[in-house]
């Protein structure tokens, strides 16, 4: 692990929330542009059902989209220049079990051949781990996990 590698898992995330708030404006434009399509037929009733489809449609999508934000916001409030001594939000955390940054749940992050696990502060590892320094351990799913290194 080297001093840039908070930075560039920082970076995966921010690209991660971004492609998800892509993906789903696209959604939400693909939704809009199918109710503004749909065209009053003789069944009347299926116009109706369409327009209400695609509403409700853009609905889901509006709600996925403000849960991304969230996303951002929390990972805009990081700043992975700083340095941790203990676990906590921003913090890459060496463990027993494996590598975790800790910012948001973006899943496993492959970087320089390694693998990384993104977690949020309230995935059950995180929670366990909070405020732990290297040489800590603690028990997580019965097994029991060693704090390596937090920078």
């Amino acid at each position: 692990m080297t001093v840039a590698t908070k930075p560039r898992l920082h970076a995966l995330c921010l690209a991660y929330v971004q492609e998800r708030m892509d993906a789903i404006q696209a959604a939400i434009n693909a939704a809009q542009e199918s109710a503004n399509s749909e065209t009053k037929s003789s069944a009347g009733d299926k116009y109706e059902t369409g327009r209400a489809m695609a509403q409700n449609e853009r609905d889901r999508n509006l709600v996925q989209l403000q849960q991304a934000r969230l996303l951002l916001a929390e990972l805009q409030r990081i700043n992975p220049d700083l340095p941790c001594d203990a676990v906590r939000p921003g913090a890459l955390v060496h463990t027993s079990m494996g590598w975790f940054y800790l910012g948001i749940s973006a899943g496993k992050l492959p970087l320089d051949g390694m693998d990384y696990f993104a977690v949020s502060a309230a995935a059950p590892v995180a929670a366990v781990l909070a405020g732990k320094r290297p040489g800590d351990s603690v028990m997580f799913n019965g097994k029991s996990v060693r704090v390596i290194a937090v920078s």
